[in-house]
């Protein structure tokens, strides 16, 4: 579905509001990404943190915080190494996915006197089968939650307003995205069979040229309930 401008711009601002405490900016020498956390049901057993597999796998991966995200204020580190954490990522390059368990980072915020104060995407909006099925060859609002990279090293969070379209069996963003929104989700509204709209979490973003292609959810799904390993 493709929304008029203020439409995009409400939708923009509605996603920042329900979602934005889900986004984290993730780095390792491979470059700046996005990671965001997904919850599979009302029980905290089911929750990942999600992000591009092409990112992480090195060893100086490091997750970014923002005050937002933790609590009580001024306890929590400004970041998190990779290997702070176990269990760690597991890594499905087929998929273009890579999941991190959340159980260690809780357990880790918990040793260290606080706690994460998150809003993870939750399964209810997560696109499935048919609403990818929905997309097709004319261009579809598209909003990517990220963090952007500045001139001064800092990361925002960052919402783009994009175009996405069914490209043969795959789903792409017809443009390229700036440093840093490799691995973060992407959101289309669409109008189901009676009419009635709905957001969905379409996928992440992968690496690309001219473009980006998108690893949908029934991929992301199929690896969540996997143990920590590559795959």
């Amino acid at each position: 579905m493709l929304l008029d401008p203020d439409a995009e711009s409400g939708v923009a601002y509605e996603l920042c509001q329900v979602v934005g405490r889900a986004i984290l900016p993730y780095r390792t020498s491979a470059g700046f990404g996005t990671a965001f956390f997904f919850r599979s049901g009302d029980d905290p057993v089911g929750e990942a943190l999600v992000t591009a597999a092409d990112l992480v796998g090195f060893p100086d991966g490091e997750l970014g915080l923002r005050g937002s995200v933790t609590e009580p204020d001024g306890v929590a580190p400004d970041a998190l190494s990779d290997v702070e954490i176990v269990p760690g990522w597991s890594r499905y390059p087929g998929d273009g996915v890579a999941v991190l368990p959340t159980a260690g980072l809780h357990r880790h915020a918990g040793d260290g006197g606080w706690r994460w104060r998150v809003q993870p995407v939750p399964a209810a909006i997560a696109a499935g089968p048919e609403a990818v099925a929905r997309l097709g060859v004319d261009v579809s609002s598209a909003f990517v939650l990220a963090h952007g990279v500045r001139e001064d090293g800092s990361r925002p969070l960052e919402v783009a307003i994009e175009r996405v379209v069914r490209d043969g069996e795959d789903v792409r963003i017809t443009d390229e995205l700036p440093t840093g929104y490799v691995g973060a989700p992407v959101f289309v509204v669409q109008a189901d069979a009676a009419g009635e709209v709905s957001l969905y979490c379409l996928g992440l973003v992968l690496p690309g040229v001219d473009g980006h292609p998108v690893a949908t959810f029934d991929r992301i799904d199929a690896v969540l309930p996997a143990t920590p390993g590559d795959a």
